[in-house]
This record gives C-alpha cells, structure tokens and sequence, in this order.
C-alpha cells in the first residue's frame, strides 16, 4: 500500500512558522507567517513527524517494533501473525491469514488516506514474481532504461562484468572523462547491486576512481553494461553465509578486499564488498578483519530474524584461511597479532560466547570469491536464476562465507 501525500499526515511538536517565498505574487497571502500544526514537504521535521506518528498508531493497534530494525512491526493473534514493513510512505506487509490482512488493510484506510496497490509486484525498482515454488526478485525493467540512459542499447553484449586480468590503478596519464557521467553510471549501477551480486565486486572496484575518472575506468564501467544486455533477466531466487579477502588487491593504498555474503537456509539474503580501512601485513590479517565484518552483519541478521520467532545457536562462519582461524581461536598468538586493530577482537569474543562457528571451507568452495576479484564464471543460458540450483549447502538456518 502507499500512502497519500504522506508529510502532510505528520504532527509536529516544536512551534515551526513559514511565510511565502520572495517574488510571490498573491496580495491574499503577502507578508503574512502562518503557524504549523501539520508537517509540509520540504520541512525537516516531516518525516520523523511522519513515521513518529505512524509507529504510534500501530504500537496503539497491538503492533510489537522489531528488536533491530525499527520499520519492521510484528502483530500476533493466536497462531497467525502479520508481518510489516515500512519505507516512508511505501508499506509492504503479509501474514498467515487473510482476514488478518485484509482487517489491517482496513484499518490503515481509515486512518490514513491510503493506495491499496494488491499484491507484491514491484517495490522500488524491484520487480518482484512470486509463484508456489517460491519468489524471483529482478530489475529487468530498470536494467534496460539504464542501458537506454547511457547509450549502451546497441552495445555488443559480453559473458563476464570484468576480465579477470583487469587491474585498475589511478591512471593518472590518461584522458580525463566526464566526471558527472562517469558518477551517474556509477550511482545507477550500485543500485542495481540490490539484486545483482555478480556485479558487486566490478562496480565497487570502478566506484573508486569517481573523483578522477580516466577513460580505462569508463571503459572498465561500459563492460559492466555489455554484462548487463547480456544478462538482463538475472535476479534472485528465494526458495546459505561466506567470506574471503583480495591481500593487498588495490594497486594504490595496497589494502586488501574485504568479500562477506550471508545465506538464510538456501537464500542469499545479504552481501558486500569493499576496501579494508587499512592496510594488512598479511594474508591472515586481512581474512581476519573480513570475518570480523561478517561477524557483525550476522549479529544484527540474529537480531532481526529474532522478531519473526526464529532462534539460532552456533551460525556457522565459513573462513577458507585456517590461519584466520587459528588466530579467532587462539589467544596465545599474540606476538604476531598484536598489530591487529582492537576492534576487530570482537570476533574472537563472539567465538568465545558461542554465537559464531568459525569452519574452514576449501577455496574451491568459497561462494565469497565473487566479491574480491571479477567473475570468472560465464553465464550462458540462465534466464530466471542467477541463484536457483547454484548453492547448495550442507548447513542449514544462517551461514556467513567470508573471503
């Protein structure tokens, strides 16, 4: 559902006053300060004014808040619970009986003036298929008006977003291009990463030279497109987690990549790539820092899927450095880690506490590798499934996979 000129609907608590802006015309309303009672588009307050009063009409209709992620509100009744999310004025929800939701979609109408839209179609950009097999989320659509945007409609279509002997550096003698365009690709590409891992670690890799675009990295950026007319009906399929790290991989800072993905049951639900704050002094520092981060995104996960009535023990964190592990484990080591930032500690703590399993999975096996360096897998003949039938995992409930 959506929700109509949704400011408006905010009250605000502060005395906030407002008066046309100069050169308007109206004599009706000239030089005169109104008082607000209501919030306005283009106020600051509005849209805490907005969710503050929403949250404490639901809270007010028996709703619980979610533990973690507070746009998340849960409402049980008997055996059947109903399940809302909130995005501003966007409003997805769901339960285990209809009456339910069809007694909430009522409710909402008469407090609010509202779009009831029916089922889950399509949600910021995301297009969104369910069937009885399970859910397939893509940005087809999006893929295309991107691929029109930038005038690669026509492009000869490529199998992979990066070759895997691509090394970018900042390029400082070559030809300085189009600074604005050269983000705008970027910024529309990032947003597609919603649905698309396999270009996470390409786009990230390019989204580091935005301040000083040269044409290699333009260049670098049209092969992503090429990718995406190859590939535009990718997306994923919900019907486990990983990690690893690129040692020293950017050509400048020498910092390493740090690669984490998180899979719910069989349903990749999660994932990053990024450069490391700092620069690692070895293959096991910086795997280390890189489960360090997994290990926080799989606490908040823990947290969140808590609201929904699910509890885990030990989640398995697969680590494919043994080293890495060693040093999780091993407090003795501390000669040859005391480098290591004391913030990332943390991990070895969890491991202590029983939150998190640290396993070793072979490099073969390591799913996390597509977020530390390009793809090396050709996509031939997929058209709904980019996940569906490609991870299988002898683990069930959350995993983490860290490279």
């Amino acid at each position: 559902m959506d929700v109509k000129s949704v400011f408006l609907n905010g009250l605000i608590e502060k005395e906030v006053y407002v008066r046309q802006p100069p050169g308007f015309e109206s004599a009706r309303f000239l030089d005169r300060v109104y008082k607000l009672r209501k919030a306005l588009y283009g106020l600051k307050q509005a849209p805490r004014a907005w969710y503050a009063r929403l949250k404490s009409f639901l809270l007010k209709s028996g709703f619980v808040m979610g533990s973690a992620d507070k746009t998340l509100f849960l409402l049980s009744r008997g055996s059947d619970t109903l399940i809302v999310q909130i995005y501003v004025d966007d409003i997805i929800f769901g339960g285990s009986s209809h009456a339910l939701v069809s007694s909430f979609a009522e409710q909402m109408s008469r407090e609010f003036e509202m779009n009831l839209m029916g089922e889950l179609q399509f949600f910021l950009g995301l297009q969104i298929k369910q069937g009885l097999e399970g859910t397939f989320v893509h940005q087809a659509k999006y893929i295309r008006d991107i691929l029109k945007k930038f005038n690669m409609g026509d492009s000869k279509p490529m199998t992979t977003p990066m070759s895997t002997n691509t090394a970018l550096d900042a390029d400082e003698v070559g030809k300085a291009v189009d600074q604005k365009e050269f983000r705008g690709m970027i910024g529309s590409l990032l947003y597609l990463t919603a649905t698309r891992p396999d270009i996470q670690f390409a786009v990230c890799l390019c989204a580091r030279y935005q301040a000083s675009p040269r044409t290699s990295h333009r260049q670098a950026v049209k092969r992503i497109f090429r990718y995406l007319k190859f590939t535009p009906e990718l997306g994923l399929w919900y019907s486990s987690g990983f990690s690893d790290a690129d040692h020293a991989g950017c050509r400048i800072h020498r910092k390493s990549t740090s690669g984490t993905c998180q899979l719910l049951g069989t349903s990749l639900v999660s994932w990053s790539s990024r450069k490391q704050a700092s620069v690692a002094l070895s293959t096991t520092e910086a795997e280390y820092v890189a489960a360090a981060s997994c290990c926080s995104q799989l606490l908040w996960m823990k947290a969140t899927v808590s609201d929904f009535g699910l509890r885990f023990g030990r989640i398995p964190l697969l680590v494919d450095s043994t080293s890495a592990i060693s040093v999780a484990k091993n407090p003795v080591l501390h000669s040859r880690t005391k480098h290591i930032d004391v913030r990332f500690y943390f991990l070895r703590d969890h491991y202590e506490k029983g939150d998190i399993d640290l396993v070793h999975v072979v490099s073969a096996n390591q799913l996390a590798d597509m977020f530390t360096k390009p793809l090396e897998l050709q996509v031939e003949g997929v058209d709904n499934a980019l996940i569906k039938g490609e991870i299988e995992s002898q683990w069930t409930g959350l995993i983490a996979l860290l490279v």
